[in-house]
């Protein structure tokens, strides 16, 4: 396993700015605001080849009662104890506070190798703000700007010379399948993943929006590798109003882009919403494997067609999605959770299948000759070739005379035909239609 680095400290001392820094991509929200991170964030990072994962925690508020800030504190815990190192971040302008020295006193507790790193020093003219860190009797302290860069070499050289070995990724590891918890606010994603890892994982709380962003969670099942990856709710547009909002919208719609799975959680007692299927439709649009959860079923009044209805309303209302799999599930008693794992194995074998290129023209060519595509400015539009491109999701391509010609109806009949001649029951499939000239471009494809 990848060493680990966790970032701590109080709220709005700059550990998302860090975080941001070190992990060379905008996966944190950062934001003017306290407690904008809230869970445990995870991103691979490197320096001076040495690669480590880098761990962003929630504000640490050593005696707040609140139950939101106990949540993060105990976050906040979880991550120092899987930690390699740590970096205990303070904000220089605001000075040594009585909640850094409490902090303090519970990382020497703790035993761990910590980092002790004062930030916003961004210049010679805040220097003289580190002196009163000396305080707290360590031997080194590390100024450093998250924001701008100055003293980030220093500390990070450090850092990396006091991280364990580490070989490499094993086989295993990089075939990890990546699924995306998706879903509106407060439909009970958090508390599935929680269910599925049997730990409280994320935090979760009835308020909306408790989770802002993307929080991985590398785990294995049965032999299989997974990454678990929860993500904030989201909302209509016109109830975007807030910037954390919309910054977290594009955080889920980034983590669909690096999934493989989309698991699309729906609340049961609500029933399914226009947002269920817009939301739905975006993980479709970008050829992930769905896979629809019908959360808190415990929760409705059920009688022996109740599912047989509720299975035929929501096929009714995301006719776009008929072939994911239904999963009815209680995230709060655990009830039927692991039959979601069932469904994505069955229907991950189909999201990775290649087809033979002669088996698929020899039945690609079949299938043409019983309903041939209609004809486009008065002359056939024949089809001289198919080959499959890749896979996640399985992609085609028609080599045509003109692929403009190829009506949407013919293209649905080609999908259908596909899906029921090679098994791709349960799975997107992307066509593309290009002309037989290599000098000409095709048509954009189309996910069904």
């Amino acid at each position: 396993m990848k060493p680990r680095v966790a970032i701590i400290g109080r709220p709005n001392v700059g550990k998302s700015k860090l975080f941001n820094r070190l992990s060379e991509r905008k996966k944190a929200i950062v934001i003017n605001e306290p407690g904008a991170t809230r869970d445990r964030n995870y991103a691979d990072a490197s320096w001076n080849g040495r690669p480590f994962v880098v761990v962003d925690t929630g504000g640490f508020e050593p005696v707040a009662d609140e139950a939101i800030l106990v949540q993060m504190r105990e976050q906040t815990m979880l991550a120092v104890e899987e930690a390699d190192v740590v970096l205990f971040m303070m904000d220089g302008r605001e000075g040594l506070t009585p909640a850094d020295e409490e902090i303090a006193a519970v990382l020497r507790k703790a035993g761990k190798n910590v980092f002790y790193v004062v930030n916003k020093i961004d210049g010679p003219k805040q220097e003289n703000f580190v002196h009163e860190f000396h305080r707290l009797g360590v031997d080194q302290l590390y100024p450093v700007s998250a924001e701008h860069g100055p003293g980030l070499y220093e500390l990070m050289d450090a850092v990396a010379t006091a991280l364990p070995h580490y070989d490499g990724p094993s086989a295993e590891e990089s075939e990890r399948v990546r699924i995306a918890v998706v879903g509106r606010p407060n439909v009970g994603k958090s508390s599935l993943v929680n269910a599925i890892l049997g730990c409280e994982r994320t935090i979760v709380n009835s308020v909306p929006g408790t989770t802002r962003d993307a929080i991985d969670t590398p785990f294995e099942l049965e032999g299989r590798k997974y990454l678990l990856v929860d993500t904030a709710g989201i909302r209509r547009k016109s109830r975007i109003n807030l910037r954390i909002e919309k910054d977290s919208v594009a955080e889920v719609i980034k983590t669909i882009d690096r999934c493989d799975v989309a698991v699309v959680v729906i609340d049961a007692v609500e029933g399914v919403t226009d947002q269920d299927a817009r939301i739905a439709g975006l993980a479709l649009d970008r050829g992930a494997l769905c896979i629809l959860v019908i959360n808190k079923w415990d929760l409705v009044e059920k009688d022996g067609s109740t599912m047989g209805s509720y299975v035929k309303k929501i096929r009714e209302q995301m006719r776009h999605l008929d072939f994911a799999p239904l999963v009815f599930v209680s995230a709060m008693t655990g009830q039927r959770v692991m039959k979601i794992f069932e469904a994505i194995e069955a229907a991950y074998g189909q999201y990775t299948r290649r087809v033979q290129t002669a088996e698929l023209n020899v039945t690609v060519r079949g299938i043409i000759e019983k309903n041939p595509p209609s004809r486009h400015l008065g002359r056939p539009n024949s089809v001289s070739y198919v080959t499959q491109t890749s896979v996640k999701p399985p992609t085609f391509v028609f080599f045509v005379r003109d692929p403009q010609g190829v009506h949407f109806s013919y293209e649905r009949f080609l999908i259908n035909q596909i899906r029921e001649a090679f098994g791709f029951h349960h799975v997107p499939i992307r066509l593309f239609f290009k002309r037989k000239s290599k000098q000409s471009e095709g048509r954009p494809a189309r996910f069904s």
